[in-house]
């Protein structure tokens, strides 16, 4: 799987972008607040749909304009494909693979895979839950269409049944149509939890071997899942916790509150770890993730690393960078010392001045 290019119209600092990339490794560098992450999210868009940031289409649309386009070209499996993504302030984005279009996200899911990395990923083991859950859902909705479904709905039925114990508080008859509700947010959560808790078992697969090698042979990481409920006693939970959830008018049980440990050993290095620790367990589990989406998608992923190298000491640098082989990266950075001092192979360089960006190689 690489990207063989990218054109960007009106999209965040960019007018006009139109960008070559090479099926190994490409770096753009330049100070910051030029446009170097601008791009970054426009190919992760590409892949997911979304924004990494959790941005608003709008919000992406360069200012003063009504719209923008992302146009992707990738090769996978020996096949070419088109992804047009048309985003416009006030209505939904339009999306179509090699001109034709799609009438949900879903169908694009799946066919371009990306790994993102960037610094604030180093704090997912230290930040709060949420964080923890953003990742999980992030990879899970890029390798299984099922889950994506799931989990939109999921999300929707939340919304709604919390809207309607807000009502509930204004007219207590409406309290004998929250069942319906309850009823959806059991058959779709109990899938969710199923899935996350696979989804963990096999990252743990992975990352017990790559944390090994990171910590020099000292540490043994395991990831434990920890749901808010099993799907076994959602049903019992939830009619039990109702007469809270009207009274705090929202739901207060399901995979919405899900959580993930890191465990040393017996220390939980969410809160017992050092700084150190808890880098280098994030940094096991972005390299788990690369490798756990080659093993679905038996393909490998496009790699995506903002500025997160200056963010790691040099023998953490050496293993990520060691670690790529032949995924096809896209890098960015302040400058190339990092990789002059690593020796690093680097097949094409793009200097990013105030969103105009010129190839150097």
């Amino acid at each position: 799987m690489i990207i063989k290019s990218l054109e960007l119209s009106d999209f965040r600092n960019y007018d006009f972008l139109n960008l070559t990339f090479d099926k190994g490794t490409n770096i753009l560098y330049g100070d910051n607040a030029q446009g170097k992450t601008n791009v970054l999210e426009a190919v992760f868009l590409s892949a997911t749909t979304k924004s990494h940031k959790g941005s608003k289409d709008r919000d992406i649309i360069r200012f003063g304009h009504e719209e923008a386009h992302i146009r992707t070209y990738l090769e996978k499996e020996n096949l070419t494909y088109k992804v047009d993504m048309h985003l416009r302030g006030n209505k939904s984005k339009g999306i179509a693979i090699d001109g034709k279009k799609i009438k949900k996200a879903a169908e694009l899911i799946g066919l371009l895979n990306v790994v993102f990395f960037a610094p604030e990923d180093l704090n997912i083991i230290k930040n709060g839950p949420s964080e923890r859950r953003r990742f999980v859902d992030m990879e899970l909705c890029q390798i299984d269409n099922f889950y994506l479904y799931n989990l939109n709905h999921y999300n929707k039925i939340v919304n709604q049944r919390n809207k309607l114990l807000k009502d509930i508080h204004f007219n207590s008859d409406l309290q004998e149509t929250l069942s319906i509700w309850d009823t959806q947010l059991i058959s779709f959560g109990s899938k969710i939890i199923e899935r996350r808790k696979l989804f963990i078992d096999q990252l743990n697969e992975m990352i017990v071997t790559i944390h090994k090698k990171l910590s020099g042979g000292k540490e043994t990481l395991t990831i434990f899942y920890e749901p808010d409920v099993k799907p076994e006693d959602f049903e019992e939970i939830c009619e039990k916790n109702r007469d809270r959830d009207i009274r705090l008018k929202q739901t207060t049980t399901g995979p919405h509150r899900d959580d993930f440990s890191f465990m040393i050993g017996d220390i939980d290095i969410r809160k017992f770890g050092s700084q150190g620790q808890q880098r280098t367990a994030a940094l096991s589990l972005k390299l788990s993730e690369i490798e756990l989406v080659k093993k679905i998608s038996k393909d490998t992923p496009v790699l995506l690393l903002d500025d997160v190298l200056s963010e790691l000491d040099s023998s953490r640098q050496n293993y990520l960078l060691s670690s790529i082989g032949d995924i096809q990266t896209i890098i960015t950075c302040t400058g190339l010392d990092d990789f002059i001092n690593n020796r690093f192979e680097i097949n094409k360089i793009f200097k990013v001045t105030d969103g105009a960006v010129t190839s150097e190689n």
